[in-house]
């Protein structure tokens, strides 16, 4: 590891665990926040959070078969409608740069048609905060944490 941001940013790190706390106050089933986490994390290949969603994944409920499909959800009958939105909407947010339009219309009508208002915004504000945990574990080549 390059450095311990946790230690050198810590008022960084507390506004981030804030997000957090949010994120999971919010009522969007934590079994489905794990699953959007460890798949937005395995397409920004952050080995540290991949690691750490699978057992939390786990602690939630999430049968390990979900888990070690997440990455095909498409392509799985394991999950449900409104997972399927998360994660569609997750990977759409991820690979924003993909997309010179930014999310499609089609995958936020998805989400919006399964999600109210309030669990929407726990959504967008989840994906967000994973997304920039990934980046700061992969620029410091922070690994799983055994």
């Amino acid at each position: 590891m390059r450095m311990d941001v946790s230690r050198s940013a810590a008022a960084g790190y507390k506004g981030m665990y804030a997000v957090e706390a949010y994120v999971g106050s919010g009522p969007v089933p934590r079994s489905t926040l794990e699953l959007l986490r460890l798949r937005v994390s395995q397409i920004n290949g952050c080995a540290f959070c991949i690691d750490m969603h699978v057992k939390e994944g786990i602690e939630a409920g999430v049968p390990e078969r979900k888990l070690h499909a997440v990455a095909a959800w498409r392509d799985t009958p394991y999950f449900s409608d409104e997972e399927r939105a998360a994660l569609a909407l997750a990977e759409a947010a991820t690979r924003i740069a993909d997309n010179p339009e930014g999310v499609p219309d089609d995958v936020w009508d998805a989400a919006a048609d399964l999600y109210d208002e309030e669990s929407l915004a726990v959504l967008v504000m989840a994906i967000a905060a994973i997304n920039t945990w990934n980046r700061l574990n992969v620029t410091v080549r922070k690994g799983p944490a055994d």
